[in-house]
């Protein structure tokens, strides 16, 4: 099974920096934020990754690449634990592709479908980290080989679900039948809410490949082309089921996320939590 990163967008919100450096390299603290992921993959078995970025973010093929004077010198000096923290994973193939113009998630995930063959693949979008003791990848695939459809992670939110993708569920109470976006208070369908990580079955590129056919001949040609028209017929075949995740979400596609993902990691490292510690300790104190 493979893995792929959906990394090619512009990083917009997170401008200036993101003018240079991709949003996907910026640090919760001192590990990439799309580091977070590929651990993920690891942990959960993925050996192939394929991360498919632009023109703009070299900077994440050299992220991934051995750092061969860096290397050298800790080496020789006998730095074993900075060796480790520069070490890229072991028995690990990366692939990077190339979306070359910004036409949506369909059609950025259409430039890998040769590469990912006949096998189920993981999809994530950089913007979801997930920490825990079972890798949320891990639990999509286990739900896959129990059910043999595509799976969508989904976390339960008990209150306003109105900003979010929610989940309409089957009577079964396992399959997806819809995805209503943004529902107004009363309205929602569930208090399952959509996440950035899914597992597709093959026949999701021959559906997305239709979608981005009747794409080319309309009118909308030219505009961005979302993944979201091979799900609704994977869904209208009864051929999607979700995963309740367990662990910790972590969004940073905003700043305010970001931070709050920074303060949020830092809390589950002992050195980090003194420094969020003294901090908070100092505020409070102020007039």
């Amino acid at each position: 099974m493979k893995g792929i990163i959906v990394a090619a967008g512009y990083g917009t919100r997170f401008l200036p920096i993101t003018k240079t450096v991709p949003k996907e390299l910026l640090p919760l603290v001192t590990v990439p934020s799309i580091a977070f992921i590929v651990d993920e993959f690891v942990k959960s078995g993925i050996k192939d990754i394929i991360i498919i970025s632009s023109r703009r973010k070299k900077a994440l093929e050299d992220y991934f690449d051995h750092e061969v004077e860096l290397e050298t010198l800790f080496e020789k000096e006998g730095k074993k634990e900075a060796l480790e923290n520069i070490a890229i994973p072991a028995d690990v193939r990366f692939a990077f592709v190339r979306q070359q113009r910004m036409l949506g998630t369909g059609h950025a995930l259409l430039q890998v479908k040769n590469l990912v063959g006949d096998e189920p693949c993981i999809v994530a979008y950089p913007d979801d980290l997930h920490l825990g003791s079972t890798p949320l990848s891990a639990q999509l695939i286990q739900t896959w080989k129990e059910t043999s459809c595509s799976v969508m992670a989904a976390f339960h939110e008990d209150g306003d679900v109105s900003r979010y993708g929610v989940l309409d569920i089957a009577p079964d109470g396992r399959h997806v039948r819809a995805i209503v976006e943004k529902p107004a208070p009363g309205t929602e369908p569930s208090h399952e809410v959509s996440i950035g990580r899914y597992l597709y079955t093959p026949e999701f590129f021959t559906h997305l490949e239709e979608g981005w056919e009747l794409h080319q001949k309309d009118r909308n040609a030219g505009k961005e082309y979302f993944h979201i028209y091979a799900l609704n017929q994977l869904m209208r075949a009864g051929k999607v089921v979700y995963c309740p995740f367990s662990g910790l979400r972590l969004d940073t596609g905003e700043p305010e996320g970001y931070l709050n993902a920074i303060l949020t990691y830092a809390d589950t490292v002992p050195s980090l939590r003194k420094v969020v510690d003294t901090y908070v300790a100092g505020r409070s104190t102020k007039p």
